[in-house]
């Protein structure tokens, strides 16, 4: 089981500049778990001791409104972090994290996090970092909402995935997506169905072609 999760933390940018040895320390420190598709890692107003590493799969992360519309934060995958807000002393969760997909992640004690940054203090700079990004990303897309049509967003939310996470195939780029039409108007704040209409006039016009598991952007230039 260690050198499996040794395997993942060498493979992690977030770890670069630890030495084999402290990799090896942290394997055997950390716990790992697996959930199934649509099972939650933590709930809001849970307990906020804990911070992950995902190693497969995806994961949903988000909250709910007074009347209880879901509303997603972000899509995380393999290498991220998620419930970093530990890190703030927030004492109890204000947002959940769900699995897309099976999948499977390494679990950190907020203890074992003081002796990984003892270890290597670069390691506190780069969460400090990606918390940062992480806001920066939700202050994007609140200027998104009121400044750009349900169309737009839908598309910009695209070509984020393409950006981030696309595998280019030649002229064209392939996202390997979790998400239903349902997710992806969570995140946009949109509905399922303008998030089905607009992903079928895309395709209609060949600018993507997508199924269950996939979309394919034909050339993200143009995506329009």
């Amino acid at each position: 089981m260690e050198k499996s999760k040794i395997w993942y933390f060498e493979n992690f940018n977030i770890f670069e500049g630890f030495s084999q040895s402290q990799l090896m320390e942290m394997a055997k420190m950390a716990a790992e778990k697996s959930v199934d598709k649509n099972d939650f890692v933590y709930f809001p107003n849970e307990l906020s001791n804990k911070i992950f590493i995902l190693k497969e799969g995806t994961i949903k992360v988000g909250n709910y409104t007074d009347e209880g519309r879901e509303i997603l934060k972000a899509v995380l995958h393999p290498g991220e972090i998620f419930g970093e807000m530990a890190l703030t002393g927030e004492g109890v969760r204000g947002d959940f994290a769900q699995a897309a997909e099976p999948v499977v992640f390494c679990i950190f004690d907020l203890p074992t996090i003081e002796k990984m940054y003892q270890m290597n203090p670069k390691l506190s700079l780069k969460i400090t970092k990606i918390m940062g990004w992480r806001l920066k990303r939700i202050e994007n897309r609140l200027a998104d909402l009121v400044f750009k049509d349900a169309r737009t967003r839908i598309i910009s939310f695209l070509k984020d995935q393409g950006e981030n996470h696309g595998k280019p195939v030649g002229t064209e780029t392939l996202i390997w997506n979790k998400l239903t039409h349902k997710d992806i108007a969570n995140l946009t704040a949109t509905s399922r169905q303008t998030v089905t209409t607009v992903l079928n006039d895309l395709r209609t016009k060949n600018m993507i072609y997508f199924d269950r598991k996939r979309i394919l952007i034909r050339d993200m230039n143009n995506l329009v």
